[in-house]
């Protein structure tokens, strides 16, 4: 028996393993995507996997670490980047520093809300107020204040919010 709503609208959740990515999302601080390819494949420990508070970090079979929003999101807890010895993520470059590299929107034909059923599931665990209604229905992302965290992402029960990944460019050498 279930025994609030949340659990009843979980019934209706598609598979989140069923989504394609063409660009992975990167966990925060990472200063290109080249560095991704170049240094983590030599990176042993995987350090930024084992440190991640919310183990949102996974490492992909051609060793490059992707965030996978399935049960969580990013906190931005910076302990990724503290342990990373090749490199690739730092706190010294701002650039991307709370941010992650993908947009995310919400699919109005799959929202619960959008189709005129009262669910905040994904604002709810929205720690940056960037989800917005209109009313009791119709939310939206603002792009301004979304971080990219990811947490929405897996509280949707019908997996209505999803990303569009972008290519970490490259930085210049100050």
């Amino acid at each position: 028996m279930l025994n609030n709503r949340r659990e009843f609208l979980t019934i209706f959740k598609k598979p989140i393993e069923n989504q394609k990515v063409e660009t992975e999302i990167r966990p925060p601080y990472g200063l290109s995507e080249s560095l991704f390819h170049s240094e983590c494949i030599k990176c042993e420990d995987k350090a930024c996997q084992t440190h991640c508070e919310e183990e949102i970090i996974i490492i992909k079979s051609d060793g490059t670490p992707t965030l996978n929003f399935k049960n969580s999101g990013c906190t931005f807890c910076e302990e990724c980047a503290k342990h990373c010895k090749n490199g690739v993520l730092s706190l010294d470059h701002p650039l991307y520093k709370e941010k992650l590299n993908a947009s995310f929107y919400i699919k109005t034909d799959l929202c619960m809300a959008h189709n005129k059923t009262i669910c905040f599931s994904c604002k709810e665990p929205c720690i940056d107020d960037a989800i917005l209604f209109n009313g009791m229905f119709n939310p939206v992302i603002d792009m301004q204040r979304c971080t990219g965290c990811g947490f929405c992402v897996g509280r949707c029960p019908t997996n209505a919010i999803e990303f569009i990944p972008t290519i970490l460019k490259e930085q210049e050498e100050c």
